[in-house]
């Protein structure tokens, strides 16, 4: 039973990663892709790196330096180059939709590489959520200019992204503490965007407005919002903290609605429906029936 607090956390911490798509497209349009990510895992390392000096987490992030860069590429540099690309062109609801998936990802991933079983219930629900996607993509799939097609296709292979960076993690970052995984994989990142971010910095200056969105993406949308997510995975174990999936949708349309004037269609609604009902499946968490 999670206790009310918990849950309270854990509603906050689906509000905070709802609105990172907001911000994503408050202040891609000015930045960039590539240098707006930068600067989100700049600031998070920034953010991020005292508190683990402060608990004498140095000596382990220089001891496993290369599988965090390895993490730092696949969950942070690319995904967050990818979502803020796709922000470009369609909605913070749509995108964070198409995040939901990323536990099916993980799925294929655990199933492919490290040779985890798949049941028949987890393996509809793998079928079941992609056809979600596809039902979403299915009028947006045009590649021509002005389509989103190309913003859909990043958003999915973000989500895979994850999908690896989680069970790569899980086989060669499980001796580490969470605060260095996540520390490290920050850092890894502004390393690796640093130079890109540098050579496609926008010739004009972006706004206040952009700037303010890019702080509240790496201070409370990447550093706060991880000690919140790893707090909750030893509190209430990750099988409960993956709950928060479900519910970073609802806020991202909320937010979206609010502050963007964004539509929610029927459609997107029985496609995030579709989705969610497929990723519940494949992670086990319906109840089977009993015989």
């Amino acid at each position: 039973m999670i206790k009310s607090f918990d849950l309270g956390e854990l509603l906050l911490l689906a509000a905070i990663w709802g609105a990172s798509f907001l911000f994503m497209r408050l202040g891609a349009h000015e930045f960039g892709a590539i240098p707006m990510a930068a600067l989100r895992v700049i600031g998070a390392s920034a953010f991020l790196l005292p508190l683990l000096a402060a608990r004498q987490g140095l000596a382990e992030l220089r001891r496993d330096w290369r599988p965090l860069l390895v993490v730092g590429l696949l969950n942070s540099a690319l995904p967050f180059a990818l979502y803020s690309y796709a922000a470009l062109s369609i909605t913070a609801g749509l995108s964070s939709i198409l995040n939901a998936t990323t536990p099916l990802w993980g799925a294929l991933v655990a199933w492919a590489w490290l040779r985890q079983g798949l049941s028949a219930s987890r393996i509809l629900g793998l079928a079941i959520g992609f056809a979600g996607v596809a039902f979403l993509a299915w009028d947006k799939a045009s590649f021509k200019p002005g389509g989103s097609g190309w913003a859909v296709l990043a958003c999915l292979l973000a989500t895979l992204c994850y999908g690896i960076a989680a069970n790569y993690t899980k086989r060669r970052l499980s001796q580490c503490s969470p605060l260095t995984v996540a520390t490290g994989s920050q850092f890894s990142a502004a390393l690796l965007l640093a130079g890109p971010a540098a050579w496609l910095w926008p010739a004009a200056a972006p706004s206040a407005g952009a700037w303010a969105s890019v702080a509240a993406l790496a201070l409370l949308c990447t550093g706060i919002a991880y000690i919140l997510y790893f707090r909750l995975m030893q509190r209430i174990g990750p099988t409960n903290t993956i709950a928060v999936t479900f519910l970073i949708p609802v806020f991202a349309v909320l937010w979206g609605w609010m502050f963007l004037a964004e539509a929610f269609t029927a459609p997107m609604a029985l496609g995030c429906a579709i989705v969610l009902l497929g990723t519940a499946l494949a992670l086990g968490l319906l109840p089977r029936p009993r015989r």
